[in-house]
């Protein structure tokens, strides 16, 4: 809806408002396009679409975000590539690697499907604007993050990272690039933005060592991840389970 508002003054020289009245204009299918405006933005649409549609790779088969309970193949790709593209950028930064993921399940948007893979893919996966950035925990806080994902039960996308919970959903093996936790120990853990300000409740973020942004969007690593690949074809795996 549009709203407009009309001002009414008797006396111009004064210029005192007695009325105020608004009126209200659905936009809707009905309203008719002006050609000259659509002639000037075409090209520039054109050359979007035409960008979108550039293919980058080719996904084996079709993958959802539902396929797995506790990790998909989808949700490991995505974590996956998050840090197989930001780590060279943060190590060359600042000398250090990063250890873990974590990516939150409802950020993905789409599924992967079988065929072509192109920019539109990208967008359509993650149409919001979240930015890579790591943190630096202790090992307590690292626990916490455990902790919340065997309460969470559900397929958050993790790379270096294996959780194994037993049949009461408690943790029966917690790793970090395969060794186990330490308390005193500072581990840097990639996410997005959104997450790292308390979003789905991941409240362990805070207080942290340090923060780094990389000024890097989690869609643009998916893109540059799918220039770098000729065949999309993730598994599923054992990085977060629970035990028969």
């Amino acid at each position: 809806m549009l709203n407009f508002l009309i001002f009414c003054g008797c006396k111009p020289s004064k210029r005192h408002l007695i009325k105020i009245e608004g009126k209200q204009i659905a936009i809707t299918d009905s309203l008719t396009s002006n050609p000259e405006i659509e002639a000037f933005v075409k090209p520039y649409r054109d050359n979007i679409e035409k960008d979108l549609d550039s293919v980058l790779a080719f996904s084996a088969d079709t993958y959802t975000k539902n396929d797995g309970d506790f990790n998909t193949a989808l949700g490991n790709f995505m974590a996956d590539a998050v840090y197989e593209e930001a780590n060279p950028i943060f190590n060359k930064r600042t000398g250090i690697d990063i250890d873990m993921v974590l990516l939150n399940h409802g950020g993905i948007r789409s599924i992967l499907p079988k065929g072509k893979v192109t920019k539109r893919t990208a967008f359509q996966l993650m149409p919001f604007e979240n930015s890579i950035v790591i943190v630096a925990l202790k090992g307590k806080q690292a626990n916490k993050l455990v902790e919340y994902l065997s309460r969470a039960k559900r397929a958050h996308p993790v790379s270096k990272l294996q959780l194994i919970l037993d049949q009461d959903f408690n943790i029966s093996k917690a790793k970090i690039n395969n060794k186990n936790i330490v308390e005193g120990h500072t581990y840097y853990v990639a996410t997005n933005d959104y997450l790292y300000n308390g979003g789905d409740g991941m409240s362990f973020f805070k207080p942290n060592d340090s923060v780094y942004v990389l000024n890097y969007k989690i869609r643009n690593a998916l893109i540059d991840h799918f220039k770098r690949k000729d065949t999309i074809a993730p598994l599923r795996d054992n990085r977060f389970i629970q035990e028969n």
